[in-house]
């Protein structure tokens, strides 16, 4: 029997990986008004733990990020490891400047030993779609519930909300550039309604 090799990297297909040309042509027609794209297999760690114990202090030295202690807050680099609140005793680790491997959270893991809390890699669970231009806001205020006006909604904000119907998060990174976080079911949907919505803008500026 012959052995064949694989690089189980190549086999990775992301969630919107289907839609790639689609969103390159979208973003082609009006780069600094409306841009779209898939930031595929960055690392996404669900936390849980007590904010105040031992849990939390023990987690943060294993990361090297603070946990954020409100809702809407982020630590961390949002171009890098980053924390964001989901509620008093849960939050998302991401880290966009690199892709997921086996083993990422085993650090997190062990520092919970003992511990009442949880870390556990969510990296399968949603993707992440950037949507990016100057009429960035005014695309995703067509189908969003929540007020991101910057008074409201400055860089460095992430709140779980809705896009049309899509359950998500929406993390503000700053100039003009927004992160979705839907499972990855809606992926598919996330993108086409994002590319739609831009149409209105980017045919405008074309004009």
């Amino acid at each position: 029997m012959v052995e064949i090799a694989y690089d189980l990297e190549t086999l990775r297909v992301s969630p919107a990986a289907h839609l790639s040309y689609a969103m390159g042509v979208a973003s082609a027609e009006a780069p600094e008004v409306a841009t779209v794209r898939e930031v595929p297999f960055a690392l996404q760690m669900g936390l849980r733990c007590s904010p105040a114990g031992t849990s939390a202090q023990q987690l943060e030295q294993a990361l090297g990020v603070s946990l954020p202690n409100r809702v809407g807050c982020v630590t961390g680099d949002s171009e890098g490891l980053h924390v964001i609140w989901l509620s008093p005793d849960e939050f998302l680790a991401v880290d966009t400047s690199r892709r997921q491997r086996p083993g990422d959270i085993v650090g997190s893991e062990r520092s919970l030993s003992g511990l009442p809390g949880q870390a556990i890699d969510l990296s399968a669970n949603r993707t992440i779609i950037e949507l990016g231009g100057s009429r960035s806001r005014e695309v995703l205020e067509k189908g969003c519930r929540a007020d991101l006006h910057p008074r409201v909604f400055p860089a460095g904000t992430a709140i779980a909300t809705q896009l049309g119907q899509v359950p998500l998060i929406l993390h503000y990174v700053g100039d003009s550039r927004y992160r979705l976080f839907p499972r990855a079911s809606f992926a598919d949907f996330t993108v086409r309604w994002l590319i739609d919505a831009m149409g209105e803008f980017t045919e405008r500026a074309d004009e």
